[in-house]
């Protein structure tokens, strides 16, 4: 069969592009720029993309049955917003996808999206407004909705288990989130792309506070825990700060105190991979 993934070279794109090549797949890979994958050169096409101009994605689905998207604005940038990627480019290629006759769209939203207060939260909106757009489409569907990735977590507790601090907000310690491994989120996706019009909340086997979380961090890493609890309006204050704005953070500041701040637990529980084991890898001393 052939398959277009688009934002092919992410994490968790990387993962799906080697679940697609493993099952005998004919797969274009999208995006930017090619970044090798260890073990698929050869094996499957790259397509040169920029979704927020839709000219370069003229002919890019011609011939494929199923299109699967993990593009989005994953980073602080100063030239473009989520409503620039997540949204309209991810509906320039929904556009493509009906005029070259494709029969089903897989999108990679996030959990929570639909949640009263998420409209305020742009990286939240902007891939909740895709889901809707897709919905009033006759062209069938999937969305996947995960809670977050181990390496996410791993990656942004990094700095402060190095400070020797970590930071939560205050009266949330016991907010919780099961968190999911991007090969076995990318096993999920693949296995259920020929589903017809689902809308999955896809998280890990392991539930964990974010307090949970830090200790888990501190012990892996043999340090005491030290957290310091910071007042969740602090969040919107930074938020707003012209020289936050500037550097294009603005956004990310708003996901990471939503994030804090709400449980984000998928009813669908996937992997075999642990949490508790990836951070004793991560953090563990070499």
């Amino acid at each position: 069969m052939k398959i277009v993934l688009a934002g092919a070279f992410g994490n968790l794109g990387a993962e799906i592009l080697r679940q697609l090549v493993a099952a005998g797949h004919e797969v274009v890979a999208a995006d930017l720029k090619e970044v090798p994958v260890k073990g698929l050169e050869g094996k499957y096409t790259f397509a040169a993309i920029d979704a927020t101009k839709p000219e370069t994605l003229k002919g890019l689905c011609e011939g494929a049955e199923i299109v699967i998207t993990t593009m989005g604005l994953t980073g602080a940038s100063t030239r473009f917003t989520s409503y620039d990627i997540d949204y309209q480019g991810n509906m320039n290629l929904y556009a493509e996808c009906v005029r070259a006759g494709v029969k089903k769209f897989n999108y990679i939203s996030v959990i929570s999206c639909d949640e009263p207060g998420a409209e305020k939260v742009p990286m939240l909106h902007a891939k909740y407004m895709v889901e809707q757009e897709i919905k009033k489409q006759p062209m069938e569907y999937v969305i996947y909705r995960p809670t977050g990735y181990f390496y996410d977590i791993a990656k942004v507790f990094k700095p402060y288990i190095d400070k020797g601090e970590m930071q939560l907000l205050k009266g949330y310690g016991g907010v919780k989130a099961n968190v999911v491994d991007c090969p076995d989120f990318a096993a999920f996706i693949v296995k259920h792309m020929c589903d017809t019009n689902v809308t999955y909340n896809v998280g890990g086997r392991e539930t964990y506070t974010y307090e949970q979380m830090a200790k888990m961090c501190f012990d892996a890493a043999g340090k005491p825990m030290k957290i310091k609890w910071a007042p969740i309006w602090l969040f919107g204050i930074l938020a707003n700060l012209p020289k936050i704005k500037k550097a294009g953070k603005h956004d990310i500041i708003l996901f990471s105190k939503w994030t804090l701040s709400h449980d984000l637990v998928g009813d669908t529980e996937v992997g075999e991979g642990s949490f508790a084991a990836y951070i004793r890898q991560y953090f563990g001393k070499k």
